[in-house]
């Protein structure tokens, strides 16, 4: 292949062969006969070379089609532009998290990085590994089911690697944070149930090992407290995040000598598995049993009766969590304590609504 160029002193025809590699800046100074710093600083358009040289190099670089290695380039500058994002799973809440965070990013110029650890720490492990040798420049953290201890987040700590914990948050560890009220998420929800003359409220609580599940938790027991009703620890249920086995837990409730008259579960998904086993039981929402979700996915406003839920805002929280990131990467101060935290609403809907469905 034919390449018309310039040796500055006179007008010079360079055959190149057809390359099965990537050109690089060295095959590009061989040909115009410079040394390799030259091509560097005049596709960096440096002032000390010539605009004649600069103009060869970039028309040869174009006629070649290079590409600079961009790896090399952010190892130079210490930066990759990539943020490494580890989640629990890519559910409804997560994935619009994500969203949320991918928004912010790509405006500030950045690329998200996202694995997913399935609920499994060892899959945690491996993604953070992964992306600690991918040179992230940092890392958004969403912490498994499984996870109950935390030496791979303190490696990340020890390399003053910029590290930001989201929703599922670890409260001992001093790290910026950002989560929902999970506390008041729970407190609103038993509270409405509470107004709307139910007695005898159950819980679908998540993992034990979780602080959304025990802070959800906590919210509803404060508030039955708060009311003087009863601690009933045969109406506290702990399950997986799981329609399915939300499912079976309801059956359980509904099956004892006196059962439940309302339900609040700590996720939609259990939620809907609550609502199946209540529809097969054959009683009617919210005469016969009241239930509030928590999450306000759409599913909630489309099935019959449609489910009161807690909002939590995770667009909203994907995109703090990331700006809080941004300001932590390029801040010099001490951010380890930072902690935001998002305000939960209730949405009220038919299926617990008691006392508008009597009028």
């Amino acid at each position: 292949m034919p390449v018309i160029s310039r040796n500055f002193s006179k007008t010079t025809i360079i055959f190149i062969p057809k390359m099965e590699k990537q050109t690089t800046i060295k095959d590009i100074a061989q040909a115009l006969h410079v040394s390799t710093s030259t091509v560097s600083r005049a596709l960096r358009d440096a002032a000390d070379v010539k605009a004649e040289t600069k103009k060869a190099v970039k028309a040869l670089a174009e006629e070649l089609d290079y590409q600079p290695n961009k790896l090399a380039l952010s190892l130079l500058n210490k930066r990759t532009n990539t943020i490494g994002v580890i989640i629990p799973n890519l559910d409804y809440v997560l994935a619009t998290m994500v969203k949320g965070i991918d928004e912010v990013a790509l405006e500030a110029g950045y690329t998200v990085m996202v694995c997913q650890s399935d609920e499994s720490f060892g899959r945690e492990i491996v993604n953070t590994k992964r992306l600690l040798d991918s040179f992230v420049d940092g890392f958004i953290v969403s912490v498994s089911s499984e996870t109950k201890v935390y030496e791979h987040i303190k490696k990340i700590q020890n390399r003053k690697i910029p590290l930001v914990l989201f929703d599922r948050i670890i409260k001992n560890v001093n790290v910026p944070k950002i989560h929902l009220d999970n506390i008041e998420g729970g407190r609103q929800a038993t509270q409405h149930l509470i107004d709307q003359g139910f007695k005898k409220i159950a819980i679908l609580a998540g993992p034990e090992n979780m602080n959304i599940s025990n802070d959800r938790k906590e919210g509803y027991i404060q508030t039955l407290k708060e009311n003087k009703i009863r601690i009933d620890k045969s109406l506290i249920i702990h399950c997986d995040f799981n329609q399915d086995f939300a499912k079976e837990a309801t059956k359980e409730l509904l099956s004892q000598k006196n059962p439940p008259d309302a339900i609040f579960t700590i996720s939609d998904r259990m939620a809907i598995g609550a609502m199946l086993a209540i529809k097969e039981k054959g009683l009617r929402m919210p005469r016969d049993i009241g239930l509030v979700g928590f999450n306000n996915e759409p599913i909630t406003s489309l099935v019959s009766p449609s489910i009161s839920s807690v909002e939590m805002f995770a667009f909203d929280i994907g995109k703090a969590t990331a700006k809080l990131f941004l300001e932590m990467l390029h801040s010099d101060a001490d951010m380890s304590n930072e902690e935001i935290v998002i305000k939960p609403k209730l949405f009220v809907r038919e299926s617990s609504k008691r006392i508008a469905s009597k009028k």
